[in-house]
């Protein structure tokens, strides 16, 4: 059984549109290293144009034929995943000590939140306990529709997950997702009627509701980003 988080407390949701990956790297990763005791935790949202990114356990023979899409040595856990337009990224800066939880929570409580989306949009999915991220299951297949990617530093988290929605899928076959060859990778736009399956834009802020809820949050505060000059100076 996992940690209970800590009841209440503020989670800024940051909206950020699409950006590239290497400046909002660095933004959060400033963000947790000048970050004081009392900072507000927050969650930032946002969409990346085409990258690959390999996790400190990455290897190289994952990274089959990346062709014309860059390669990014980055700080987080896991293996090689992929990032482009229709996927929802979502950065999880949270002080964990303060909120009473420990990684393996974390992991948990981020899964349980995409699960519970997933839900709202009839979608059935679950995580498993042996690999992290979450999964589906199309006419008995197993497929990856979410992938999870963690970094500590000083008690705080960043890097985060990111939910395939609606975006080309074939860069995923230029590498083994998640160190997995042959590992399936399915969007929430082929498994729901519902529209808002098919936008990443409808999608935020049910996954901003879904994790305050699961870690105990008592108050969002949205901010958007035509007034969120966080990257301007990265």
């Amino acid at each position: 059984m996992g940690e209970s988080p800590s009841k209440g407390g503020q989670l800024r949701v940051r909206y950020l549109g699409l950006q590239d990956y290497e400046p909002v790297w660095k933004a959060m990763a400033n963000y947790t290293d000048s970050r004081e005791a009392d900072a507000v935790d927050e969650l930032w949202l946002v969409q990346h144009p085409r990258v690959f990114t390999q996790g400190q356990a990455g290897k190289a023979e994952h990274v089959l034929m990346p062709g014309d899409i860059p390669v990014v040595q980055t700080d987080r856990g896991g293996q090689v995943t992929y990032h482009g337009p229709g996927q929802l990224v979502g950065y999880p800066l949270i002080n964990l000590r303060k909120r009473g939880i420990g990684v393996r929570d974390l992991v948990t409580f981020t899964e349980n939140t995409i699960v519970a989306t997933l839900a709202e949009l009839g979608i059935d999915a679950y995580p498993k306990p042996d690999a992290p991220g979450v999964y589906v299951k199309r006419d008995g297949v197993e497929s990856k529709i979410a992938s999870l990617g963690f970094r500590i530093r000083r008690g705080c988290s960043f890097h985060g997950l990111s939910l395939n929605v609606d975006m080309d899928l074939e860069p995923f076959l230029r590498i083994n997702p998640c160190g997995y060859q042959g590992l399936q990778m399915l969007q929430t736009c082929d498994l729901s009627d519902d529209p808002r399956a098919g936008s990443v834009q409808a999608l935020e802020p049910m996954v901003a509701e879904q994790f305050a809820a699961q870690l105990g949050y008592d108050e969002i505060i949205p901010v958007s980003e035509t007034d969120d000059r966080l990257l301007s100076d990265q």
